[in-house]
């Protein structure tokens, strides 16, 4: 081989050696190592995993917040109710605001894509027929008389006549709804939630009920009002401090 073509050969060489250095080596920017932003993930799952599952569980269950699993609470609050609590948060509670407008981190599409995502993936579209389910948000105002009165008929039976929690069906403590500390930690329309929604996880069941008995009936739409109304009396101004 003549100089020449040795010197055309070992320049060719360099130059591939050189594209495939930029376009394929490890630390190299490259069409195989493109990274996805955080704004850019729009798949439910990975959603949900990265922003939802700390507090209201992995499936959407068993967590420190509302069950989102729970198709009766899906199908009463909706879609609406869930993208706007999801984007906005609840103010004096432990649920932060996601989305951009209010300083969080997720776009309005991927605000919705989690909104959508939970009824798509829990939802029950007939889990209400033949029922008369109360608002997801009151229209009244509560009365605390009649509200201890008809946590006394719907709740005693498990939560203790006072609230203060009790055994119940041989399943351990339940531990108080009364408690300052607790109610600091949830607002009125979340305890509304859980009343109406249940918890079927844990056994408590919906606005329903499950009372024994030929007058059983469910809670209508200003018991629940009233019972919220009760419990937020014994709200501290001071939660956590000793005075």
């Amino acid at each position: 081989m003549n100089g020449f073509s040795l010197t055309s050969a070992l320049l060719a060489c360099g130059l591939c050696l050189g594209n495939i250095g930029c376009n394929g080596a490890p630390g190299k920017p490259g069409l195989q190592s493109e990274t996805v932003r955080p704004n850019q993930v729009l798949d439910f799952p990975t959603l949900y995993k990265q922003n939802c599952a700390a507090c209201h569980g992995e499936e959407g269950k068993l967590g420190a917040a509302i069950s989102l699993s729970n198709p009766v609470y899906l199908a009463i609050s909706g879609v609406d109710n869930i993208q706007r609590v999801t984007a906005s948060g609840v103010a004096g509670t432990s649920m932060p605001a996601f989305g951009q407008q209010a300083d969080g981190m997720l776009t309005d599409r991927q605000v919705a894509i989690l909104a959508h995502g939970v009824v798509d993936w829990w939802g029950r579209p007939d889990v209400l027929t033949g029922s008369a389910p109360p608002s997801y948000a009151s229209n009244s105002v509560g009365d605390p008389a009649q509200g201890q009165k008809a946590f006394t008929t719907f709740c005693a039976r498990c939560h203790g006549a006072d609230g203060f929690g009790t055994s119940a069906h041989g399943e351990g403590q339940i531990g108080s709804l009364v408690d300052p500390a607790y109610l600091a930690l949830v607002s009125d329309q979340g305890l509304r939630s859980a009343i109406i929604a249940g918890f079927p996880e844990q056994n408590m069941p919906d606005w329903r009920s499950d009372l024994p008995g030929p007058g059983a009936r469910p809670m209508t739409d200003q018991e629940i009002t009233d019972i919220v109304a009760w419990l937020g009396t014994h709200r501290s101004p001071t939660p956590g401090q000793p005075y």
